[in-house]
Order: structure tokens, then C-alpha cells, then sequence
């Protein structure tokens, strides 16, 4: 193993049943405290630099991102949807597919509205096939690909969809990411101070 990503509820992944609803501050503390000998990455609604400072800072050798790219200037989507992503908030996801044993976190919209429903139906019985016209992969593609409509499909979307205040370039995200975690490592050797007892 080369290393090993831990995933918080926060993220598009979101856990896999009821019951994994773990966010990445409790799960990262646990893991890095249990797992000594393979690198660990954190991962859930991470976008900013600061949060990288803070996975480093705890024993994580890195962060992995998402949601955030689909921001960027070479993320293969519609500009509509880039510009959504900028306009939205961290209450902007929700969590669709948890009653069949596999909860994702998905930006909020019409077709997340219509999936919660079906699973919350007191006569829905579990079977995919009432949702699967919704979440179908080709009405996704299509949104990224041809209409840009960000209501028209699920698409996965972790809290980090919070913290996208701009669409730079991949290379501009990472540069300012990497420097404003490296400023504050910096900062934090200074605010440690030897105890005189």
C-alpha cells in the first residue's frame, strides 16, 4: 500500500451507508493515530491552502481535491456551471442515495430535490430503477458537456464548493495553495513557545 486517503462526510463521497456520517477533523485524528506506517492523505472539502497547513499540521502528508477543480480555467465543463460553483455557498450540497447503502454528497438542485423525494417515499422499496432516470451518468455528461444546465442532473459537489470565490488556472489554484500553506507552517512555528514550569 502507498498510501491512504481518508474521507470525510464532507466530501462528494459522503460515506458509504448510514451510519458513516464522519467528518474529516475526527476520522484524519483517528486514522493518523491507528495507521503508522503508510502516508495518509485527507480528503473532504478541501480547497484552500490553510486546510493543507492544517492536514500537514496534524501528521497527513497531503490533501486531495475535486469539487474545487471543476472551477479552473481547464476543468472540460461549461462555463455556466464554473460560474454556479462560484456563486454557491457550503449549504449548496446535499446527501442523495443513503437509503440504498451508498450516500454521495451532490450540489443541490431540482433532480437532487426529485432523488430525495423517491428515497423518502414511504412506498419506495429500494429499487435503484425509480431513481436511475435521474441519476443517470449520460444526463451528467450532457450538463458538463453540451447545456450547462447545473439543475438538470445529480452531479457530485463536496462542502468545499464553500470556498470557490474564483476560477484561476489549475497551476494559479496550486501556486497560491502550496504558498499560503507554506506561510502558514511558517507562522505556526512562531506561536509555539517553550513552557517555563
Amino acid at each position: 500500500v502507498d498510501l491512504i486517503e481518508i474521507v470525510g462526510y464532507e466530501a462528494s463521497i459522503a460515506g458509504g451507508q448510514p451510519g458513516d456520517e464522519i467528518g474529516l477533523w475526527v476520522a484524519l485524528t483517528k486514522a493518523l493515530k491507528l495507521i503508522k506506517d503508510v502516508p495518509i492523505v485527507a480528503s473532504g472539502a478541501s480547497a484552500t491552502g490553510r486546510q493543507l497547513a492544517a492536514a500537514i499540521a496534524m501528521g497527513a502528508v497531503g490533501i486531495t481535491m475535486a469539487t474545487r477543480f471543476l472551477a479552473t480555467k481547464e476543468a472540460p465543463i461549461q462555463m455556466a456551471i464554473k460560474e454556479k460553483l462560484v456563486e454557491a455557498d457550503e449549504r449548496s450540497t446535499t446527501i442523495v442515495l443513503g437509503t440504498l447503502s451508498n450516500a454521495t454528497r451532490v450540489f443541490k438542485n431540482k433532480i437532487a430535490d426529485e432523488i430525495r423525494a423517491i428515497e423518502h417515499d414511504p412506498d419506495f422499496d429500494g429499487d435503484f430503477r425509480a431513481i436511475a432516470p435521474l441519476a443517470n451518468g449520460k444526463r451528467t455528461k450532457k450538463m458538463w458537456h453540451q447545456t450547462g444546465d447545473w439543475n438538470g442532473a445529480m452531479w457530485s459537489c463536496g462542502q468545499s464548493v464553500g470556498l470557490i470565490d474564483d476560477i484561476p488556472s489549475c497551476a494559479q489554484l496550486l501556486d497560491r495553495i502550496v504558498s499560503d500553506a507554506e506561510k502558514r507552517l511558517n507562522a505556526c512555528a512562531n506561536v509555539v513557545i517553550s513552557s517555563k514550569l
